[in-house]
């Protein structure tokens, strides 16, 4: 099973949590493909933050999605920080190039989720997987979340929820996952790769 995780992060937390996702993925023995979306923020504007600089220097290894990566995997993770409740338009720019795929049936059939990073508690972690979650249905792709049977749910005093791994990052996005929040993203990244060998039999 190779599943693609598709991410952005500007400072990195969205990058780490791809990680852990891609960890879950290896535990329920699949194949990872990270990979992270174009920057759109000018080059200026990044150099003038010492907390931007770094979180792009972190991801430098990392490729550029392109649209061959979402050819022969077995299922996706879309990873995002939160914009007013919304996608990144990093993210968004990459699924408005999805169309050539879409009418190939590329998706269809096919699991997905989406796990989130934001600044504050009530910052969108939810409403960013719901909107997102309509461009999964377009795709034809099947919705994959977190059940409560995941013990982190009820534990987690940051992000995540049923719908997919969220971290609360604060307002400076200094604050570290925490311990549930990363097993949150293992679970998820492990339950995409069991529901993506059912679904290929």
């Amino acid at each position: 099973m190779k599943l693609l995780i598709v991410y952005y992060s500007t400072f990195g937390n969205t990058y780490k949590m791809a990680n852990l996702v891609a960890e879950g993925v290896k535990e329920a023995g699949g194949e990872p493909i990270i990979r992270k979306c174009p920057e759109l923020l000018p080059e200026q504007i990044i150099a003038s933050r010492p907390d931007m600089q770094a979180g792009r220097d972190m991801q430098k290894d990392i490729p550029v999605v392109t649209l061959d990566d979402f050819k022969n995997v077995d299922g996706y993770a879309f990873g995002t920080p939160t914009r007013f409740g919304n996608v990144s338009a990093q993210l968004k720019n990459v699924v408005d190039q999805l169309g050539p795929l879409w009418m190939q049936r590329i998706f269809e059939g096919k699991p997905a989720g989406v796990f989130v990073s934001t600044g504050t508690l009530h910052g969108g972690h939810e409403t960013t997987i719901f909107t997102f979650m309509t461009v999964l249905l377009h795709l034809g792709c099947v919705i994959v979340g977190v059940p409560y049977s995941v013990p982190g749910l009820y534990l987690t005093k940051g992000g995540g929820s049923p719908y997919g791994p969220g971290h609360i990052a604060e307002a400076e996005n200094k604050r570290d996952i925490d311990e549930n929040e990363a097993n949150i993203c293992r679970e998820f990244g492990k339950r995409l790769t069991e529901i993506a060998k059912k679904l290929k039999k």
